[in-house]
């Protein structure tokens, strides 16, 4: 009886050190799962643009203090590094202008009157670590839908002209003849009077600079210029005929060399960025030839407005102006609508585009304008840094 008793003890000491060898194997060969890694940052160029356009129309955004570093922390939360303010609109500057004062009398824009929003909008943006530029909104027009306004009442041979010798109107926007070398000089001595006094990173025209409508041209000192290089011809009636479009095309095209030149003579490190309207719509409605600025080096970015409603027609808007984009030393940023009147883009619609822009090979944007990013906010929080 003990033997068998000895026996069954052995056998089941035995089995049991048989299993739990069996056991300390197989979880020896089967280790649990490792942690699944955890998601990587947001990774962006660096050196990429990511831009607003911030203005004083349906905007309060410069009318206080206050006010300017509510936007400068909405635009840092956002994830723009820069911020295009304009500085000149409607025949008033937001700064106090010698230049103004002495054309018009108006040495501001009334409103604000005692202040300098510029001066304390690049104190408020520095010190956030964004970088500022002034942005000439209207450029070679004069006012709008205000017949020429303050600046033709003082220089009334400044007008642009169309060939009924009435002042050129266009989409309510009065023009002043971008050829005249006077009108020329007052734009230059603008922007310099910005780069010289305020701490600027850079200085932009838009859609209205350098341009003027293909309408414009019939004014007695261009007419005059048209027939010294043309055997005393006059020029043609027909507003889009190629070469009545180049001859005035090419003249916008010095002024944007003249202008790249003396802004960098007097300060180098200040960006001269253009953000002209889509080409080749461009030259024929507006005599902007931005390729040519982009091969010539006259520009430091370009960034044409792809302002489009839906994907498809944003698409082929982006991938038109990719076309004519042969330099790529100088960086092209597609400028994307957010916001006009009651129109804002929705987060999915934002997503697109900014998606189309990544897979174009375009690392940066720029967004119009503040207001529409201040009102999509949960979008660039959220979304936008991780869109690559």
């Amino acid at each position: 009886m003990r033997n068998i008793r000895f026996r069954d003890v052995f056998f089941t000491t035995l089995l049991s050190l048989i299993l739990f060898a069996f056991c300390s194997c197989k979880k020896k060969t089967t280790p649990a799962p490792p942690s699944p890694p955890a998601p990587p940052g947001p990774v962006w160029d660096p050196n990429a643009m990511r831009g607003v356009w911030l203005t004083t129309t349906a905007s309060t955004a410069l009318d206080n203090n206050d006010n300017i570093q509510a936007t400068v922390n909405n635009c840092k939360r956002a994830g723009i590094n820069t911020i295009f303010v304009v500085v000149y609109n409607n025949a008033r500057t937001i700064y106090p202008s010698e230049v103004m004062q002495k054309l018009t009398g108006n040495r501001q824009l009334e409103k604000f009157a005692g202040r300098d929003p510029l001066k304390e909008l690049i104190t408020a943006a520095k010190a956030a670590g964004l970088k500022v530029h002034a942005w000439f909104e209207y450029g070679f027009s004069s006012s709008y839908s205000a017949q020429g306004g303050s600046i033709i009442a003082a220089k009334p041979r400044w007008a642009a002209l169309d060939q009924n010798r009435a002042l050129v109107v266009k989409n309510g926007f009065d023009w002043l003849n971008a050829f005249d070398p006077e009108v020329q000089q007052f734009l230059i001595d603008l922007f310099k009077e910005v780069v010289n006094n305020y701490n600027v990173d850079g200085v932009q025209g838009d859609d209205r600079l350098p341009a003027l409508p293909s309408t414009a041209g019939y004014d007695d000192y261009t007419v005059a210029e048209y027939k010294k290089e043309n055997n005393n011809a006059f020029p043609t009636t027909n507003i889009k005929d190629p070469a009545w479009l180049n001859w005035r095309a090419k003249r916008l095209n010095a002024f944007m060399k003249r202008l790249y030149n003396e802004i960098k003579a007097v300060k180098p490190s200040v960006q001269v960025t253009m953000s002209p309207s889509p080409y080749p719509w461009s030259l024929e409605e507006y005599l902007q030839d931005w390729p040519t600025w982009v091969d010539s080096g006259w520009v430091d970015a370009v960034i044409p407005q792809c302002y489009r409603y839906d994907i498809n027609a944003y698409n082929a808007t982006l991938q038109q102006q990719k076309t004519y984009y042969k330099s790529t030393r100088i960086p092209l940023y597609p400028g994307v609508l957010v916001k006009s009147g009651t129109y804002l883009a929705s987060a999915g619609y934002l997503t697109q585009m900014i998606q189309a822009n990544r897979n174009a090979g375009f690392k940066g944007e720029v967004f119009f304008f503040y207001e529409g990013v201040k009102d999509a906010l949960p979008f660039f929080e959220g979304q936008y840094p991780f869109i690559k």
